[in-house]
């Protein structure tokens, strides 16, 4: 028997409680604007969606921009921030056939905000948690899976045999690009800051890495993709790294520009000698159609097993200022960063 939530009465009588802990922005701002309320209202799943109890979920980049104001999509005050959730279904909508309570489930879409004991989402961005994942894995699917599916494919267009650059390869996108690029017969070279992070890298489908702190690493790359150059780049750090990127590229190659951080100059006479191409990656421009081959994609990765979210560092929710302050200042990723409920 399916578990129905016609309202909050029957949530209540579910959980127990009316309330829960959330962390809520009020106005935009540092990490400091992030705080941790113990009385924020259970969310009500509406008929086409679903209540999760939240176990984990991911901290992105984005999250922080948006949180700072400084990022072109600004949420109504007050949010709660986070997408990117894995728990357990609590309730659903009167629609919902597709999921019941007690599903492990992740998302990548939250409506209600994912840094909560609670959230709610829509029933098509909720996708089963194979037991071959744990909950903080699951967190760390939603935003960088599917930001590396659309960079490589939907487009990048890159095409089995082809060389990549992951330039950022440590953190949580880096890793589900080299994990992707690998299981659909690319050259993956990824870039690291640290030992550590190469060695990551490396683990999770990298060919060759790089350290990008030596002074020498551009002409290392160029060395090790010979004349014909990189077809195809994934840049993080696109302020920083851009007008190298341009220098690396095969004829007809693509700079896929996944972060940024400030402007840059470049040469546009680079991009001319080459017929290359510098393209803007968004989650927030996918349709529907995009993102359903995202997750079709993805979800036969994690049953193939090639698809493993590397967890990195891990945050009680009262520490989530922490955490965002951590992700701005640190100087090289590890894993994917978790929130954990």
């Amino acid at each position: 028997m399916l578990f129905r939530a016609p309202g909050l009465a029957a949530i209540t009588m579910a959980t127990g409680r009316n309330v829960m802990r959330a962390v809520r922005v009020s106005e935009f701002g540092g990490p400091e604007v992030l705080k941790l309320l113990s009385d924020v209202l259970l969310p009500n799943p509406k008929e086409n969606q679903v209540l999760i109890k939240v176990h984990a979920c991911g901290v992105n980049p984005v999250e922080t921009y948006i949180r700072s104001g400084t990022h072109a999509r600004k949420p109504a005050l007050p949010y709660t921030p986070g997408t990117d959730v894995a728990g357990v279904i609590e309730a659903v909508g009167a629609h919902v056939t597709v999921f019941k309570k007690g599903d492990r489930v992740f998302t990548n879409g939250t409506i209600s905000g994912g840094y909560a004991d609670y959230t709610v989402a829509a029933a098509d961005t909720v996708f089963p948690l194979s037991d071959k994942l744990d909950f903080k894995q699951g967190a760390a699917i939603g935003i960088p899976y599917f930001t590396a599916y659309r960079a490589l494919f939907q487009k990048g267009h890159a095409k089995p045999g082809e060389t990549v650059l992951v330039h950022g390869a440590s953190g949580g996108v880096g890793i589900a690009a080299c994990q992707i690029a690998r299981a659909y017969g690319l050259k993956v070279l990824g870039t690291a800051g640290t030992e550590e992070g190469m060695n990551i890298v490396l683990r999770n489908g990298a060919h060759k890495t790089f350290n990008h702190r030596e002074v020498d690493y551009v002409d290392k790359i160029k060395e090790f993709s010979g004349v014909q150059g990189v077809d195809v780049i994934i840049e993080m750090l696109a302020n920083f790294n851009l007008a190298t990127d341009l220098q690396l590229l095969s004829p007809g190659g693509r700079v896929m520009i996944v972060g940024s951080r400030g402007p840059i100059e470049i040469y546009p006479r680079d991009t001319m000698m080459k017929e290359s191409s510098i393209i803007g990656v968004s989650l927030f421009c996918a349709t529907k159609k995009s993102m359903h081959e995202c997750e079709t994609a993805l979800l036969a990765g994690i049953e193939a097993g090639w698809l493993k979210p590397v967890v990195g560092p891990e945050y009680p929710l009262e520490k989530v200022a922490k955490a965002h302050e951590h992700l701005i200042n640190s100087s090289g990723a590890l894993g994917k960063m978790v929130l954990l409920i």
